[in-house]
């Protein structure tokens, strides 16, 4: 066994068929094939489930390709490091950030690495905070904005902000008279809300608050997707509980929403910049954490991320 068929058996699985993968590689899908011969014939069990629709892993697959990804992820790291010139950092870090966390700082994380580390290739992987928990938990991500404390004690953390969570309707909705400016947790609780599904950390935050206060929410859709849900509502579907970085979604203005505070609930979520463990992170990725912290207090600073606070204690 070697990195090559490893990178090869990544690939296959990431693609779903030999001849996208084969495309992706460029290589001869013969040759894939052979590769892939020797090394389940090494491994001693099957690694793919084919059909005709493609191909997916079987369970000792799925066990051998999340290894892998992590050997090549360390191997890449390693090269980086052997090839860089003294000063020079290199190499490529992925950091998953929250559909709502991209909106507010993704485009000046990119614009900051591209300028001042041109070496550095970043891969941004925006997902569900359960779904990002998953990936660095198996080392698939370098660093990861995640909103609950208890990821692992094997990755270290650090309190980014707090964020205040307000109910969201576009300005011309009928639903809440326009005078009003804040609303209680129980007249939020009776509105027709769109909320992601309970496996989402936002939805089971909003959960524990109304069932601290025996309060049984209206909840008209669930969804998983931040731009559908900010479609949905913009259309009078119904109202949703989303920190201000939303708004930014979808081109829409800031005054074609209306951010209702709850007054009589702190309802908001805790930010935590997480990362791999320190034998493992890689020159780059650490000067990746250290601009994502200086941004955040930024943007925070010079209110273009609005609606949070500044906290600053490791997790």
């Amino acid at each position: 066994m070697d990195f090559r068929q490893l990178r090869y058996f990544a690939q296959i699985v990431e693609s779903g068929s030999l001849s996208k993968a084969s495309r992706s590689l460029y290589v001869a899908q013969p040759a894939l094939s052979q590769q892939l011969a020797k090394l389940e014939d090494e491994v001693g069990r099957p690694l793919l489930n084919r059909s005709t629709r493609g191909v997916t892993p079987t369970e000792n697959g799925l066990a051998l390709y999340h290894h892998a990804r992590f050997m090549l992820r360390q191997l890449d790291h390693a090269l980086s490091i052997a090839r860089q010139d003294s000063g020079d950092v290199q190499g490529m870090v992925s950091i998953g950030l929250p559909a709502t966390t991209v909106q507010a700082i993704g485009t000046p994380l990119v614009r900051r690495i591209r300028t001042r580390f041109p070496g550095i290739m970043l891969n941004v992987v925006e997902g569900m905070s359960g779904h990002l928990t998953h990936m660095i938990r198996l080392c698939q991500l370098d660093l990861a904005i995640l909103f609950n404390s208890d990821v692992s004690s094997d990755f270290p953390s650090t309190v980014l902000l707090e964020e205040e969570l307000f109910v969201i309707l576009p300005s011309s909705s009928p639903l809440v008279a326009h005078e009003r400016t804040s609303l209680t947790l129980a007249e939020a609780a009776a509105l027709p809300l769109i909320l992601p599904t309970a496996t989402h950390g936002l939805r089971r935050r909003i959960a524990a608050e109304f069932e601290a206060r025996n309060l049984s929410a209206y909840v008209v859709a669930e969804i998983d997707s931040l731009s559908l849900v900010m479609s949905c509502v913009y259309e009078g579907i119904g109202v949703t509980i989303k920190p201000l970085s939303s708004l930014r979604l979808g081109g829409k203005r800031r005054k074609d929403w209306r951010a209702l505070a709850i007054t009589d609930a702190r309802l908001s979520r805790t930010n935590y910049l997480y990362s791999i463990n320190a034998d493992l992170l890689s020159p780059a990725a650490a000067v990746v954490a250290r601009e994502v912290r200086e941004i955040a207090r930024e943007l925070v600073l010079t209110e273009q991320w609005q609606g949070v606070t500044l906290v600053d204690r490791e997790g």
